[in-house]
C-alpha cells in the first residue's frame, strides 16, 4: 500500500494515476469535486473546518481499510497528513486549538496499533510529491475550482503560502512507514514523458528496495 502526501495541486491525483497504471495498483482518490462540506468550509471555514475534517476521516479511513485488503494500492491522500491542514486552520483562526486537539487524539487513537494487529495499518510507503509556492498556485489557478481562486478570495494566499511550508517539517517528522521525496518542480510528471518516467522509475526502485527488506 502506497500513500501519496503533498500540498493543493502538487499533483498527487495524476501521480495515483500514473503508478496504479505502471506498478500495477488499485487507485483510491480523495473525495473533492464531490465533497458536500468543501464548498461551505470555503465560504465560512470557521463554521465547517471542524465538520470537513470529521468528513474527511470517515472518508479517509474507510479507503484505508479497503486498500489494505489488495495486495496492491495507492492512495492519492491518506489520513497521516490531516492534523498538518487542520493545524493550519486554526492558526488562521478557521478553528480552535480545541478542536485541533480533539481531532489529533481521535485520530491517534484510531491508528493505534492493536494486539491481534486488527485496525488501520501504516502504508508500506509514503511519496511526498514537493512543490514551490509558485508551482502549486500555477496549478491551482489551472485546475479552475472556483473556491479555491485566489482571485475569488485574496486571504487564501497567505493560507496557500504556509500550508506549503509546513510541508517540509512535516515530512521530516514523519515516521508512520518507509518515505520517499518526489520534486515536482523538477519533474512535470503531468506533462513531460521522460519526467513521468523518471518519477515511476524512483517509485518502483523505492518498492523493490522494500521487497528485499
Amino acid at each position: 500500500m502506497i500513500v501519496l502526501a503533498g500540498t493543493i495541486g502538487a499533483g498527487k491525483t495524476s501521480l495515483t494515476e500514473i503508478l496504479a497504471r505502471e506498478l500495477p495498483a488499485t487507485a483510491f482518490y480523495e473525495s473533492v469535486d464531490d465533497n458536500p462540506i468543501l464548498p461551505l468550509f470555503y465560504k465560512d471555514p470557521k463554521r465547517y473546518g471542524f465538520l470537513l475534517q470529521i468528513y474527511f476521516l470517515n472518508s479517509r479511513l474507510d479507503q484505508l481499510r479497503q486498500a489494505q485488503a489488495l495486495p496492491a494500492s495507492i492512495l492519492d491522500r491518506s489520513i497521516f497528513e490531516d492534523v498538518l491542514l487542520f493545524q493550519l486552520n486554526a492558526d488562521l483562526g478557521r478553528a480552535t486549538q480545541t478542536e485541533v486537539d480533539i481531532y489529533r487524539s481521535l485520530v491517534d487513537n484510531m491508528l493505534a496499533e492493536l494486539p491481534n494487529g486488527a485496525g488501520i495499518q501504516p502504508p508500506d510507503l509514503l511519496v511526498h510529491v514537493r512543490v514551490s509556492l509558485d508551482t502549486m498556485l500555477a496549478r491551482i489557478k489551472k485546475r479552475g475550482r472556483p473556491f479555491e481562486q485566489i482571485e475569488n478570495d485574496p486571504a487564501l494566499y497567505e493560507y496557500y503560502q504556509d500550508l506549503n511550508a509546513r510541508y517540509d517539517q512535516w515530512f521530516d517528522d514523519y515516521d508512520r512507514s518507509p518515505k520517499m521525496q518526489i520534486d515536482g518542480d523538477r519533474y512535470n510528471f503531468v506533462e513531460d514523458p521522460k519526467a513521468r518516467q523518471a518519477v515511476v522509475e524512483q517509485v518502483q526502485s523505492a518498492v523493490a528496495d522494500l521487497a528485499q527488506d
